[in-house]
């Protein structure tokens, strides 16, 4: 039965989706997936327009399934002279470790919204699906994408989320369990004490909205996709479980992380980007603080800390580097993705 809602949801076989994840992955992981018979994803959030567009092109040119395209739909913030000169600051006794100096990059920041540019490149593509982080676009450019035929799915973590988002256009939710890995979809507050597990999250708000609410977080097997079917999920979201895949572009230094990890070994940090996202513990967040307020905002941490990763990844150190994950890495399998997908599914 769980089969035949994914076909009305997503248009897929299983109703598994493998979460985009940018900076691990490109259209090989989502390929596997799409050929296994769920939603592969390609994350189009730090991607320029001909790379979102050659991306995709890869996608139909190797399957006729559906693929769902990912991007942010935050607001772009002006640089902050003031609030980086604080931050570099901050960073600058592990500069002077490394012997270098900070560069100033105002036009650094690597997380773009979606806007009509993008909007122009692929809408000759007709993307089946589109998934939204941090809300939804305006209303015109959500209303072109929807001309398009194309279903539009965005991530809450709250019930006063979800409630929005279906108010204003999305045909499915996902219901974004704290336990999730990488950046929070939160956009109606900065509240993370708001932030509640997957369970507890999908239970409300499948009482709360009308429209299908896809699970995510914590969920790395079979029986896992099982019991949130059985709470109402029209489908499940899959991130962490894919990072080891053999077709997924984790560095061996996050491989190596996600292999020792325990739930206890993420936090939600934002001193990477500027808003608050999941990995795993490492000396940067140690010593800087998960939460710090010196960070700039979104998405302009990355300039320094990006500088900073760089030159201690050059060294074979994680000290600086985001190495986003969920908290349940039980199910990373080092496997293709196609197997992981039949497994998640519960097909031998």
């Amino acid at each position: 039965m769980y089969r035949e809602g994914a076909k009305r949801l997503l248009g897929t076989e299983l109703p598994i989706i493998q979460a985009p994840m940018a900076g691990v992955q490109d259209s090989e992981l989502a390929i596997a997936v799409c050929r296994a018979g769920g939603l592969g994803s390609i994350p189009c959030g730090m991607l320029t327009i001909d790379q979102i567009v050659n991306e995709t092109q890869r996608i139909r040119e190797a399957t006729t399934q559906p693929y769902n395209l990912n991007f942010f739909c935050h607001s772009m913030p002006a640089y902050n002279e003031h609030s980086h000169a604080r931050w570099q600051a901050c960073l600058a006794p592990y500069f002077d470790e490394v012997d270098e100096q900070c560069v100033p990059n105002p036009n650094g920041a690597s997380r773009m919204p979606f806007n009509h540019d993008i909007a122009d490149a692929i809408e000759s593509l007709k993307p089946p699906i589109i998934s939204f982080h941090f809300g939804l676009p305006d209303k015109a450019l959500l209303a072109r994408v929807k001309r398009w035929g194309t279903k539009v799915i965005s991530s809450a973590t709250t019930v006063e989320e979800a409630c929005w988002l279906e108010a204003n256009g999305a045909d499915a939710i996902i219901a974004q369990g704290s336990e999730a890995g990488g950046h929070r979809g939160m956009f109606l507050s900065n509240d993370l004490s708001a932030q509640s597990p997957m369970n507890a999250l999908l239970a409300c708000l499948v009482e709360s909205v009308s429209i299908p609410v896809i699970a995510a977080g914590g969920i790395g097997n079979h029986d896992d996709v099982q019991r949130a079917l059985a709470s109402g999920a029209g489908a499940v979201q899959v991130g962490t479980s894919y990072m080891l895949c053999s077709e997924a572009k984790t560095s061996s230094l996050h491989r190596d992380a996600i292999k020792g990890a325990s739930e206890a070994d993420t936090a939600i940090t934002n001193i990477f980007s500027g808003r608050p996202a999941r990995g795993i513990m490492n000396r940067a967040m140690t010593e800087l603080g998960c939460i710090n307020e010196l960070a700039p905002a979104f998405p302009y941490s990355s300039i320094e800390m990006g500088q900073l990763r760089s030159h201690f990844e050059k060294m074979g150190k994680r000290d600086f580097s985001p190495l986003w994950s969920g908290q349940n890495t039980s199910g990373c399998k080092e496997v293709s993705a196609e197997t992981l997908t039949r497994e998640l599914a519960g097909i031998r």
